[in-house]
């Protein structure tokens, strides 16, 4: 099912409740899934992650002031 978000930019949810944003899934197997940022390359076990995101569109920024 991985396979599908290798090369997309996704959003991954830990168990911990951090998270890691900005990168790109890279490589996905039984135990590790690789992802990709500018700054680093992580690799992370399959049993640390809650879930995996894809943002779909941005979301739109609320208006401030009146109108």
């Amino acid at each position: 099912m991985l396979d599908k978000l290798i090369g997309k930019k996704v959003l991954i949810h830990f168990l911990d409740g951090t998270l890691a944003e900005n990168g790109v899934l890279e490589q996905a197997d039984d135990k590790f899934v690789k992802y990709v940022t500018d700054y680093q390359e992580l690799y992370i076990p399959i049993t640390s992650i809650r879930t995996i995101s894809l943002p779909l569109k941005e979301r739109e920024k609320p208006k401030v002031g009146f109108a």
